[in-house]
């Protein structure tokens, strides 16, 4: 098996700092996004290479393990435990090895481990590594229950993505991992949404918050207004002498609550009133009268 430099895939040193590592590993994922790449399978290949290099250089342990032992950290206990299973050689000590690693059952099997601990670990099952990766969706998209297709290592998987996902929210298919070795079960693929900004809307929880603006006449005087929402725009009745900053809510035209069918939250509608401007001569006039009368 060949060794993956994760260093060399995110382009930094083994000095980097977690900062070096973060906007190494944010500037290739802008470039390599499939959504940039639709028709490139190199590109999807890269990005799920950075994905899998930020998710071990960017945690402390995994780091650690990864820096000691290479591309198997993943099985740092068991080489541990397996070092620490005794003295002996030949058979005997190949039994140990394979007694310590069955107890946990970790990663990829690679010439390394033969390497340290002889070819008696070939009939021990490995599972596969998983695989991490992240989709961006766009806010409204979020709010319906629709389906993409991701592409993970040139194979394209198809899932169905419920309304209400939350940002920073993570999924697992299971078994779309790497392939396990010596018949151990494939890994998981964990996903993690990422949320798109909305030009209208903001979402806090299952609510969604907007600014509308009104003429100041309308707000004086009361009047109808044409809101945005999910389901498209609908009148909303503005109350006589409303003050700039007031705030209308609207029960359940927010956002869908996740795996809640017919469940929503409230939009919370905040009123910006503009001050007239150009006004004519006459229109000047009648203001001056209006304030002469408080």
């Amino acid at each position: 098996m060949a060794f993956t430099d994760y260093y060399k895939i995110l382009g930094v040193s083994k000095t980097a700092t977690d900062e070096d590592i973060k906007k190494a590993y944010r500037k290739l994922a802008r470039k390599l996004h499939p959504d940039l790449n639709p028709n490139d399978k190199e590109s999807h290949k890269k990005f799920q290479q950075i994905n899998e290099a930020n998710e071990v250089l960017s945690d402390p342990e995994k780091r650690k393990k990864y820096d000691q032992y290479g591309e198997n950290w993943q099985h740092a206990e068991q080489f541990e435990k397996a070092g620490r299973a005794g003295a002996g050689t030949g058979s005997r000590q190949r039994r140990q090895t394979e007694d310590a690693f069955s107890e946990f059952g970790g990663g990829q099997y690679s010439d390394f481990f033969e390497q340290m601990f002889g070819s008696g670990a070939r009939s021990t099952k490995y599972r596969g590594q998983d695989y991490q990766a992240e989709l961006h969706i766009s806010l409204r998209d979020a709010a319906k229950t629709h389906s993409q297709t991701l592409t993970i290592n040139d194979k394209n998987i198809r899932i169905t993505i419920p309304a209400g996902v939350e940002d920073g929210q993570v999924i697992r298919l299971k078994n779309h991992g790497a392939a396990g070795a010596n018949g151990g079960p494939s890994g998981d693929l964990y996903i993690t949404f990422r949320i798109e900004p909305d030009p209208v809307f903001k979402r806090v929880g299952n609510d969604l918050y907007i600014t509308l603006n009104i003429d100041l006449y309308t707000a004086v005087l009361g009047g109808d207004v044409m809101v945005d929402t999910l389901d498209g725009k609908i009148k909303l009745k503005v109350k006589p002498e409303t003050q700039n900053g007031t705030k209308a809510r609207l029960k359940g035209k927010g956002f869908p609550v996740y795996k809640q069918d017919g469940v929503f939250g409230d939009l919370f509608v905040t009123y910006h009133i503009l001050i007239p401007q150009n006004l004519t001569q006459r229109q000047k006039e009648l203001f001056a009268e209006l304030s002469k009368m408080k």
